[in-house]
């Protein structure tokens, strides 16, 4: 032989698994190099072969489970999959970013606490549950922050916008879905709690 290597013919389950081990590495990385969560469609790009969303979402779980007890997780939310720092870990991290987090006043927290339980609502839906004028920078801030948007318009006199919701708010609470919340009457009690 002429010093070339010799490549043997793999089994079709080895080639499969090899090519499983390569795409498990491949989302890895992606979710580590991405600040937005993926959805399983953009994950499914990373392949170089059609696979099945069963598949991607087994080689998520596994991934998730590998970096249970480490200082980050694979977590799934609204638009896809992301790694986060564990919240255990984050008073070390604010360490390197010592920039505070923005602070909502009780105003901003009411009228988004009355959006996401209440939806989809207008401003006067707004303005009864709370018994105050709902002043537009309010509103502004939260779909500034993309934590709410326009969904439409009451169909009564004058056609006030209807205000829900976005993914962005599950995202940035690391929720998948609203359910995950806790119930109206938790967070009532909950607040009352804080307050003393």
């Amino acid at each position: 032989m002429s010093g070339q290597a010799v490549a043997l013919p793999l089994s079709e389950e080895a080639a499969a698994q090899i090519d499983a081990v390569q795409l498990k590495k491949i989302l890895e990385v992606a979710l580590l190099t991405t600040p937005e969560p993926l959805s399983l469609a953009e994950l499914k790009k990373l392949s170089d072969a059609p696979v099945e969303n069963h598949i991607i979402e087994k080689m998520l779980e596994q991934l998730a489970q590998e970096y249970t007890g480490s200082g980050v997780e694979l977590n799934r939310v609204a638009n896809g999959w992301r790694f986060r720092a564990c919240p255990e870990m984050q008073p070390y991290l604010d360490r390197l970013n010592p920039q505070k987090p923005p602070r909502y006043s009780r105003a901003v927290m009411e009228t988004l606490a009355i959006i996401v339980y209440r939806q989809p609502v207008t401003r006067g839906d707004i303005e009864e549950i709370r018994g105050v004028a709902v002043s537009a920078h309010i509103l502004k801030t939260l779909e500034a922050r993309g934590w709410i948007d326009i969904v439409g318009t009451r169909d009564t006199p004058g056609k006030p916008e209807l205000f829900a919701t976005t993914k962005q708010l599950l995202d940035d609470l690391n929720l998948r879905s609203l359910q995950e919340l806790p119930p109206l009457e938790e967070m009532s009690s909950l607040l009352e709690h804080d307050e003393v």
